[in-house]
């Protein structure tokens, strides 16, 4: 018997991982494109209401990495479990947000049907019989639920095409959220945006963590908008990968090494890191709007 996703969203099928299960994990990870080893020997754990970004230059797969959590792509070696199964079997509890996406001035349709189409958007022809007026009024507060989460309320029914960047990418957010997924995987969201937008969207993704209780997994060029609200981090250089705590692994040698070029790790006053990189670095090296210098790449 199928079910409407209203259904999956209140009885929480697929949402919860075994006890004692983390929420992701990788072990020994590899992954291969195109006959070519993009990153090996990863290990990640995460755990639920926990903050990872993936970080790291152009082209060394940290979207690849997305695509394997989420099933559209096998490991080569090593295993990937995500909320306790394979990856794939249980994406109806995991949100995902693809790199950025831009709305034309002149698209109509409103912010919170765009938010709606998360929850229902993959329903085709006439609606199911039983679903009723109840069900409707349900998917309605779900809706406005996630818009409130996110902040949107004040130009959620405006036509998302008159809505600024970082107004579009809080609803593109609240889409994700719609379904209440235990796992939120988000690719390169903050791209495009200027710095107060970053730093404001990076608050929300943490606020969403650590009060919601969903894992957020986020791909990025720049950590300094995000450090100070990570849990765990990944970096990808070069075929190779480190995992663990910021502060194991945002260190001077650490990057330096993973790089092979000069990285220097500083602390603020207030006790917060920044990472310095050098010109050679454009995964760390940032402009004056907070962009990397290959922001218009992808992997």
């Amino acid at each position: 018997m199928s079910i409407h996703p209203i259904e999956k969203v209140r009885t929480g099928i697929g949402h919860t991982a075994p006890a004692g299960e983390p929420v992701l994990s990788l072990r020994d990870a590899a992954v291969r494109v195109g006959g070519r080893t993009l990153w090996s020997g990863v290990d990640l754990t995460v755990g639920a209401g926990e903050f990872t970004a993936v970080l790291g230059p152009n082209g060394v797969g940290k979207s690849t990495l997305v695509k394997v959590l989420l099933g559209v792509l096998p490991a080569a070696a090593g295993e990937v479990r995500v909320l306790g199964g394979a990856p794939g079997e249980r994406n109806a509890a995991v949100g995902y947000l693809p790199q950025r996406r831009t709305f034309d001035a002149g698209v109509r349709i409103r912010g919170v049907d765009v938010v709606r189409l998360g929850l229902d958007g993959d329903q085709w022809g006439i609606p199911v019989p039983g679903l009723g007026r109840a069900k409707r009024r349900a998917a309605r507060e779900r809706v406005e639920q996630a818009v409130e989460l996110v902040g949107a309320g004040r130009y959620a029914h405006r036509p998302i095409g008159q809505c600024s960047g970082g107004e579009q990418q809080r609803l593109l957010i609240a889409q994700a959220l719609v379904r209440r997924p235990r796992v939120l995987l988000l690719d390169e969201p903050l791209d495009s945006l200027d710095l107060p937008n970053q730093g404001a969207i990076a608050g929300l993704l943490g606020r969403i963590c650590h009060e919601e209780g969903v894992s957020v997994v986020m791909v990025a060029h720049d950590v300094n908008p995000i450090l100070h609200h990570l849990d765990r981090v990944v970096y990808i250089a070069e075929g190779g990968a480190v995992a663990g705590r910021p502060a194991e692994v945002i260190t001077s040698e650490t990057l330096t090494r993973l790089y092979g070029t000069p990285v220097e790790v500083l602390r603020t006053s207030d006790g917060r890191l920044v990472v310095v990189g050098q010109p050679e670095a454009p995964a760390l090296h940032t402009d004056r709007h907070g962009r990397g210098d290959a922001d218009a790449a992808r992997d």
